[in-house]
């Protein structure tokens, strides 16, 4: 089955690595230390209140998508809500989405959907946290347009080829968040426990939900 692709922006070229991260990261950080470091120097702002920022902006993390994934499963009320409006579902957990709009796509044994942002590195970072290196490289986001299967094969998955693969372009405006399908054998798991079952990866389609611990007698 053919893959889609959900996305407007400008696509770099061809590149051999999904992981690869290329130098422009490095000049982008030395940058951004450099900033800093002359705003604190002006007096603009404090090195208390720069550490503070940081703190703030890396405070979010995995456990928030989990949490929303993980009601998602077990209340089939609240996982209609989060397709529907999925900002506004989250909210309702008392998660703070900062983000203008966030899409969630669900997975499904014939669709598997896929993030990327082609422009830069939009991401859902007020429900995820920092996003890992290799997404913000240029290589992962022009083949996850071109290749998705590829890319996802060296990231650890082979999606069948009755599975069509569909790829969401995050945006400024919008950033989206997978529901991963649930994995079978977890009827007995908390929602507490079936949030464990979740990694960024799963959240943004580059890998698939944990599988649970066998029981033990």
């Amino acid at each position: 089955m053919g893959d889609e692709h959900d996305h407007d922006h400008a696509h770099d070229a061809h590149a051999p690595d999904a992981r690869e991260e290329l130098p422009e990261n490095s000049r982008h950080e030395l940058m951004a230390k450099a900033l800093r470091e002359l705003l604190i120097e002006k007096g603009l702002v404090t090195a208390d209140e720069v550490r503070a920022m940081i703190e703030q902006l890396e405070s979010p993390g995995v456990h928030l998508g989990a949490r929303i994934v993980a009601r998602a499963w077990v209340d089939a009320d609240f996982r209609r809500r989060l397709l529907t409006d999925g900002k506004a579902a989250i909210m309702e957990l008392g998660i703070p989405a900062t983000e203008a709009q966030i899409v969630v796509v669900e997975n499904a044994p014939r669709i598997h959907n896929m993030i990327v942002c082609t422009l830069c590195s939009c991401y859902p970072r007020s429900i995820l946290g920092q996003p890992p290196a290799w997404y913000v490289s240029g290589n992962y986001r022009s083949r996850a347009i071109h290749e998705p299967r590829a890319v996802l094969a060296e990231l650890g998955i082979t999606i069948p080829d009755h599975v069509e693969v569909r790829v969401h372009d995050s945006t400024a405006e919008m950033r989206y968040l997978v529901l991963p399908m649930r994995p079978p054998g977890t009827d007995q798991l908390s929602e507490e426990q079936l949030a464990q079952l979740l990694t960024r990866d799963s959240l943004i389609g580059t890998a698939l939900p944990l599988a649970p611990a066998p029981a033990t007698g």
